[in-house]
């Protein structure tokens, strides 16, 4: 590649004196059109058979898309089953519009028209190739001759949609001149305009001239100037929709096409998840979910991603990449530390404040908007941090891990996964917990034990605690009274060897509902050296809970942990 470079010819941008499109906002969805049936199949390595398709046209019935490119009846008896399929299956709903495309070639126009007989809402989509390097290389003629073309084409469908018509069929019309990135804009504007005036354009009669990244061969802002000077230039702007088909050849087509809203157009064609031919078209999933994060309806349901993701690899035999923008099966999961800890506090912060906006650092939306669950966004690996794990242990397990426990549950789990080298699932994550907290019996373990309170004339509370520990295989008892059964306990353990502890703190809560819920305490102890430890306990008594813990810290304290 050293000197191959060279053999490229740059773009040549448009040169514009002012601009609009940058200080413009999108306010609202564009009218989308799925081009998954005939671009995204024709794509394919296997294309859809009969019933794939018709599995996939319902889906995209089912999101919302309005307007569905369905084939290319004129190319073969595959395509033109499957527009006869749908018109006389009853397949397609009153408010939803099939869109057939043609090459500008009078025999395959005839029978394309013979294909839509019979449907409602049909938009004839025709187009011809308008770019320099095309008019060179392949068609060896000037814009006159392929102007020509194009216009032919234009009064041949004029003259063949008006039976249909008058016989009650919405029958609409769209021109592409392909390869339009590609195309001098002066010309792209002459050519369409001459189809829109043999196609008879009016305000009220509209046709969609659909501008194509065929090939992407320019910067996303150096396509917006293109499609902002086109609209300028075009006299009958007022009775054309202006549509856009970007595909993804530099990686930018989601780029292309919101800068080419921006610049004017108000139509989209693309296919849910970019399929299409070399690297694809434009991504109508990630685009609608743009707008959706900017607090606009995209007017598309995308609320069982999931449902809509094994469709289409069913069909297609294509595989979602793992980090497909809001599809991916990782799109929602922090493996870094520092990312676990922000998501988690945002988590809080949501719980806590009620917040009416979604405001959680590194989920740009709620996945539950989407049909995705929480459980996988925290995942643990050798990067993550101490809040990864206690937020697994919370959100899995209902575990709701002090602040001060964090880092030390966090070195367990990161001490495992250096270990192991993988990424460590939920329940290995509640194993390391109930190994290393839960089931910390030993040496010193609570056999049984009662409580006896009463209440003195000031309302004070007061607890006596009896209870026999083993320690090792030796058994004896212990007896001690406090303002509580915390307090008691830890009264009626001093003396004994298991005294070198000061309490620092304590909490609980319910980790079940319902009358057979559980409670969990976590205990924050600190030995004689100045070292904290913590201990968990769990049990259906709320008194028991916390001795457990307390044992639990000791236990561990004891045994190095």
């Amino acid at each position: 590649m050293k000197k191959a470079y060279e053999k490229y010819i740059p773009f040549v941008p448009i040169k514009m004196k002012t601009r609009q499109w940058p200080d413009r906002e999108i306010k609202h969805a564009p009218i989308w059109c799925s081009v998954d049936l005939r671009d995204g199949n024709q794509a394919l390595v296997d294309p859809m058979n009969l019933e794939e398709k018709l599995e996939y046209f319902h889906t995209l019935v089912n999101i919302g898309v309005k307007e569905i490119e369905i084939g290319f009846p004129s190319a073969s008896e595959t395509e033109y089953e499957i527009c006869r399929t749908l018109i006389d299956g009853g397949h397609i709903p009153d408010d939803v519009t099939i869109q057939v495309l043609v090459q500008a070639r009078p025999h395959l126009i005839q029978k394309t028209f013979d294909a839509i007989q019979g449907a409602k809402h049909v938009i004839l989509h025709f187009y011809n190739s308008t770019s320099t390097l095309q008019r060179k290389v392949v068609f060896h003629s000037d814009t006159a001759g392929i102007t020509q073309i194009a216009v032919d084409a234009a009064k041949l469908i004029y003259e063949l949609s008006q039976p249909m018509i008058a016989s009650g069929m919405d029958l609409r019309y769209e021109y592409s001149p392909e390869s339009f990135m590609g195309t001098e804009m002066d010309y792209a504007v002459e050519i369409c305009q001459a189809v829109l005036e043999n196609l008879h354009a009016t305000p009220e009669k509209k046709v969609i001239l659909n501008l194509p990244t065929t090939v992407e061969n320019c910067m996303p802002n150096y396509f917006a100037d293109e499609i902002e000077y086109f609209i300028q230039k075009l006299p009958s702007r007022d009775c054309a929709i202006i549509s856009l088909h970007p595909h993804n050849d530099r990686g930018s087509g989601v780029a292309t096409a919101e800068m080419g809203l921006l610049a004017g157009a108000e139509r989209i064609e693309a296919t849910l998840f970019g399929n299409g031919e070399r690297t694809g078209n434009v991504d109508m999933v990630t685009l609608a979910m743009n707008m959706y994060t900017q607090g606009i309806d995209p007017k598309l349901d995308f609320s069982n991603i999931n449902k809509i993701r094994d469709m289409y690899e069913r069909c297609t035999k294509m595989k979602v990449g793992e980090r497909q923008p809001y599809v991916g099966e990782l799109v929602f999961t922090a493996f870094s530390g520092s990312h676990q800890d922000a998501i988690n506090k945002g988590t809080h912060y949501m719980e806590e404040s009620n917040s009416e906006f979604w405001e959680i650092p590194y989920l740009p939306i709620d996945p539950a908007d989407v049909g995705r669950q929480y459980e996988p966004i925290i995942r643990i690996n050798s990067q993550s941090g101490k809040g990864g794990a206690a937020f697994v242990m919370q959100h899995n397990f209902g575990f709701e891990l002090p602040k001060a426990m964090h880092a030390e549950f966090g070195h367990i789990v990161q001490v495992e996964t250096d270990r192991v080298g993988t990424e460590l699932k939920p329940d290995r994550i509640y194993e390391l917990f109930q190994t290393h907290y839960i089931n910390a019996t030993t040496p010193y373990q609570l056999i049984r034990h009662s409580f006896a309170e009463f209440t003195d004339d000031d309302g004070h509370s007061h607890v006596t605690f009896a209870g026999t520990l083993r320690h090792k295989e030796t058994i004896f008892s212990v007896q001690g009274s406090g303002n509580g059964p915390i307090d008691a306990f830890f009264n009626a353990i001093h003396g004994q060897k298991i005294d070198r502890f000061t309490f620092v703190d304590y909490k609980e809560h319910a980790i079940t509902r319902g009358s057979d819920s559980q409670a969990v305490a976590y205990i924050l102890l600190r030995d004689q050296a100045g070292r904290d430890v913590f201990g968990v306990g769990v049990s259906h008594n709320i008194n028991l809970a916390p001795l457990k813990g307390i044992l639990s810290a000791i236990n561990r304290s004891i045994s190095g942990c």
